[in-house]
């Protein structure tokens, strides 16, 4: 081949961009079904990949080298099963409670409760409507009769087909973890070259802050939501609230989603209203307030905020955005996103 002709060459380098661009799309749409999996491997790789190397160093065990991948992959399983296997259980011993209940508000009705007369707003209009559905048994058992038609039977059975295919994916996704477990050595220093190669100096400071966004985003929504929930399961112990610790184990994971904590301490609140206490209702709700509002505006941007190097707008933007283009994986690689284009930012305008 003639050296001094570029037009071999440039014809060899289109190609192989190409044919890399090719297998990348080819791929993408192979494993399309199994994105989930494998980014929520990354991001709980990240996440806990400083403790998995803090418990390495002290390992006695190093000849068996699966042993430590298997058992903090187990373990990192049993935290995100632990809860919903609990909350299943608990449902299931309410299941006869609630079917009993129903068919006694079925046969008989259901009477109207004394708050319902002491409400702020619309008192005559609810206590018009209770009576008509609930309080009397024809009317209770149209209702309930409407709750069971074909429509929420298939609503239902929806819900369990998209339970299913989640826990598939988890599986998939706890393997995904136990690999990268393994070989995590291996791979990080395949992408530190990778990005070297590509980006140049500034592939790795990228990489090193999207690290550090999620490190911050999962201490500012897993700690500080389980740490809303055991405050406010104390409130709902001191108020008298049925199933305390189901609805505790429900505010702590609800407080991992923007928004999500509020509507489990007023289902609280409601329930503690029913039985007749207005002044434990307002408790629960002025408690679950402050307490958000704390956690939200203050101490979740200092903890997200200080990793990632963003100012509480694109911290909020990141994860509310990434929430709704993402799901829950958008709590976590939402904000990692948006740090990695403010460093692009600063860099770019910072750059003379």
């Amino acid at each position: 081949m003639d050296a001094s002709n570029p037009e071999p060459i440039r014809a060899q380098i289109f190609a192989r961009v190409v044919l890399a661009l090719g297998l990348i799309v080819l791929g993408f749409w192979t494993l399309y079904e199994f994105l989930p999996a494998l980014v929520w491997a990354g991001v709980l790789a990240v996440a806990f990949w400083p403790y998995y190397l803090r418990v390495r160093r002290n390992w006695p065990l190093a000849r068996h080298e699966l042993l430590l991948p298997a058992l903090f992959t187990l373990a990192i399983a049993l935290v995100f099963v632990l809860p919903v296997v609990l909350t299943g259980i608990q449902a299931g011993r309410e299941a006869r409670t609630v079917i009993a209940w129903i068919d006694t508000v079925r046969r008989d009705g259901l009477p109207v409760p004394d708050f319902v007369a002491h409400l702020p707003f619309l008192a005559e209009q609810a206590r018009q409507w209770w009576q008509y559905h609930l309080s009397d048994p024809e009317g209770a058992a149209e209702l309930l009769t409407r709750m069971s038609t074909p429509e929420y039977v298939m609503a239902g059975r929806q819900v369990g087909i998209a339970i299913l295919h989640r826990l598939v994916i988890f599986g998939f996704c706890l393997l995904t973890l136990f690999f990268l477990f393994k070989d995590g050595d291996v791979f990080a220093e395949q992408l530190r070259r990778a990005s070297a190669r590509a980006f140049g100096p500034g592939g790795e400071r990228i990489g090193r802050q999207t690290i550090a966004s999620i490190h911050g985003t999962v201490n500012g929504l897993v700690l500080v939501g389980l740490a809303e929930g055991l405050l406010l399961y104390a409130f709902y112990l001191g108020t008298g609230v049925p199933r305390p610790t189901l609805l505790g184990v429900a505010t702590a994971l609800g407080a991992m989603i923007p928004f999500g904590a509020p509507v489990i301490f007023l289902i609280a609140a409601a329930l503690v209203l029913a039985q007749g206490s207005m002044v434990g209702a307002i408790v629960i709700v002025v408690a679950g307030t402050v307490i958000t509002f704390v956690a939200d505006h203050f101490i979740r941007p200092i903890l997200i905020g200080s990793a990632t190097r963003l100012p509480f707008i694109w911290v909020l933007f990141g994860i509310l955005g990434g929430v709704t283009t993402w799901g829950l994986l958008g709590l976590f690689i939402g904000p990692a996103i948006m740090s990695a284009l403010i460093l692009l930012w600063r860099e770019w305008t910072e750059t003379a």
